[in-house]
């Protein structure tokens, strides 16, 4: 129990200002005690307020018990109350100047009352006791640039179900926990990123409307819960990555919209305002409070729960004031020009304060046009972002392989053209939950044949992926062929594992996993040629694509041949760098995941000769859509002169202390 908490002078100034990151330490309701009597203490910004009172049933929801005391500087009000538990539901009765009456839930609440109930509820967040503290140490200096990540995207909701028809089936955070922890340590996903945490009133926006930005969604439990289950996941050796949507919020008639009688969280304009296509409110990001708002809630997620780094939902809904808009609904910037300067604004006031402040936390921008710099440093006019979600390579990627095979030759630059641009930003490839629904099919069913092609499809689709520069993620789901698409009202199809290409899919994508955290060769360079090098882009005829991903730290590289076609290849020869043992490390065609099996030897050994450019050559009967993976070693001579020539760094500066 905290002792008495007062909001100063100095905090009104700096949250005037956008600069009181703590501000969720005093702003919300806070367990606290004054003059030797414990209870709760309560704040609140509503600045065009003519009355705010404080109502709950800690007095039986009595509009004129407990009146706040606004403060002199920007409209802060304040009431300690004594007496009030752990527990306990409220709202501030905020009273309009012009007569209206507005019950609203607070924007600090730590938690809520479980929805279709709307109201928040008192919660001291400052008693779990953490033990990732190895965890902790181990990465508090890493630079996640040249370390590997493969992401495992996660609805905690629709994951797994109650099969005891409890109501929605949700586990807790700590079932949950109980459970999804083992698999991840399986698989070896190096983090997970959770879908939906942040309060939010309906179900079917997954998360994306959010009312309660400060509160763990009550659906899985307690803060206390969810602070278990980060916890359990740092004890894995897992990194937690949470979805964090500043580009809109809901307009429900409790939550920010209007909060006090007046546009304070969003613009009056409409045209600034308002998102027609989403039926939701912007954030006003000229107002420091807002900023300071957003910004703090970061810190708060950082500081109180442990997350490792947020990713930033509709970044090109934020930067474009006509995204989603016809003439008429939008208003151009001082320039005359489409781009929101306040909205850059934010996004470097964020990135430079969590980054500089937070080494090794990850800030990755779902940006979906070719907006420069995302990941560009402040100071080098970026906005500072850590990744960006490649969704050009997604779509390509998903276009190319709902391809009939015949038809692929004449689209092999879908897969090639990535890499013509891929030093530009620090890249994600993410087949995230949205490639998986609204029609779009799973991933499995989105490829073409038989059922069995369709798996030996995606396991090639994989491997590629896997290979190709930039970090990973996968949906849940995708790594054992979830056939129906997702809904949040049911669970992953986990009775597919019964089968034997479910299993080898399973499979498949946990010896991948293991490969990319083995080599560094598969992820030290990740936005720069030094780390990825084309055997043979242009065998369009045959759809063959062959490259390798080498490192500046080992000597071993990794070299992927993969065939998107149903045709074998026999006698296929390709160029090599090296003469030497390439020692076969995955086969995607191997019977252990339900494929037909190729035949190819563990190891091979180079002969001299030209071919691809190269001075060396290999030669394998390639399977159908067969993925081939073979580790070679760059001669001890040949990697010191590379080293001697490198330049001093191969990556960009990075916005970090």
């Amino acid at each position: 129990m905290a002792e008495k908490i007062r909001i100063t002078r100095d905090d009104e100034y700096m949250f005037g200002s956008g600069t009181w990151y703590g501000c969720y330490q005093k702003l919300g309701a806070h367990p606290a005690t004054e003059k030797g009597r414990n209870g709760f203490y309560f704040a609140v910004w509503a600045p065009n307020a003519a009355a705010v009172h404080v109502i709950g049933t800690f007095n039986g929801w009595n509009e004129e018990m407990h009146p706040m005391t606004r403060l002199p500087e920007i409209g802060i009000y304040e009431l300690f109350i004594p007496g009030v538990g752990e527990g306990e539901l409220y709202k501030f009765l905020i009273h309009t100047k012009d007569g209206r009456k507005l019950y609203k839930a607070d924007p600090y609440a730590n938690y809520a009352e479980m929805r279709p109930g709307n109201a928040s509820r008192t919660w001291d967040v400052s008693r779990f006791k953490w033990t990732d503290g190895k965890w902790y140490d181990g990465n508090k200096d890493k630079d996640w640039n040249h370390e590997p990540m493969a992401i495992y995207e996660c609805h905690v909701g629709s994951w797994m179900k109650h099969p005891d028809g409890t109501e929605d089936g949700f586990y807790t955070y700590r079932q949950f926990a109980d459970r999804v922890v083992p698999y991840l340590k399986e698989m070896k996903y190096t983090h997970v990123e959770l879908m939906g945490i942040a309060e939010h009133p309906f179900d079917g926006s997954w998360g994306y409307q959010v009312t309660g930005y400060y509160a763990p969604t009550s659906r899985y439990g307690t803060p206390d819960d969810f602070m278990y289950l980060i916890n359990e996941l740092h004890r894995a050796g897992v990194g937690v990555i949470l979805d964090w949507v500043p580009a809109h919020f809901c307009p429900d008639e409790f939550g920010l919209a209007c909060f006090d009688g007046q546009c304070i969280y969003e613009d009056p304009d409409p045209r600034k305002g308002e998102h027609p296509d989403w039926g939701t409110k912007i954030f006003n990001l000229g107002k420091n409070e807002v900023k300071n708002f957003l910004i703090g809630n970061v810190h708060y997620w950082i500081e109180v729960f442990h997350v490792d780094g947020i990713r930033v939902d509709a970044v090109a809904s934020m930067l474009y004031l006509d995204y989603g808009k016809r003439d008429g609904q939008w208003v151009p910037n001082k320039y005359g020009e489409n781009k929101n300067l306040e909205a850059i604004e934010f996004f470097r006031h964020l990135n430079s304060n969590i980054r500089g402040t937070y080494k090794s936390f990850i800030t990755i921008a779902e940006e979906s046009t070719a907006w420069p710099k995302i990941t560009a440093p402040v100071e080098e006019d970026g906005l500072g972002f850590s990744f960006k979600w490649n969704m050009g390579w997604m779509h390509d990627f998903c276009e190319y392989m709902k391809l009939d095979p015949y038809f692929r030759r004449g689209a092999h630059y879908m897969l090639t053209f990535a890499m013509s641009y891929n030093n530009a930003e620090n890249y994600i490839l993410p087949l995230s939950h949205d490639e998986v629904v609204h029609l779009k099919c799973s991933m499995v069913e989105k490829m073409p044949g038989y059922k069995v092609d369709k798996y030996a499809n995606l396991r090639a689709g994989y491997a590629f992926m896997f290979g190709h520069a930039g970090k990973k993620l996968l949906f849940m789901g995708q790594d054992f062929g979830q056939e129906r698409e997702w809904s949040e009202k049911r669970e992953l199809d986990w009775f597919l594992l019964e089968n034997d290409l479910n299993r080898g899919m399973k499979d498949f994508v946990r010896d991948l996993l293991q490969i990319y955290r083995k080599y560094p060769s598969m992820y030290r360079i990740d936005n720069d040629w030094a780390g990825f090098e084309w055997i043979n882009a242009d065998d369009q005829d045959r759809s063959v694509y062959s490259f390798f991903r080498k490192s500046d730290i080992s000597r071993d590289n990794v070299l992927f041949v993969i065939n998107f076609t149903p045709m074998e290849r026999r006698g296929y020869q390709l160029g090599v760098p090296y003469a030497g043992t390439y020692t076969h490390i995955l086969d995607s065609a191997d019977t252990k995941y339900a494929g037909s099996g190729s035949g190819i030897p563990e190891k091979i050994k180079a002969v001299p000769g030209l071919c691809d450019y190269k001075d060396y050559s290999i030669t394998l009967d390639l399977p159908p859509y067969g993925a081939e993976l073979f580790v070679f070693q760059t001669p001890p001579e040949k990697e010191k002169k590379d080293k001697a020539e490198k330049p001093e760094k191969t990556t960009r500066k990075k916005t970090t202390n």
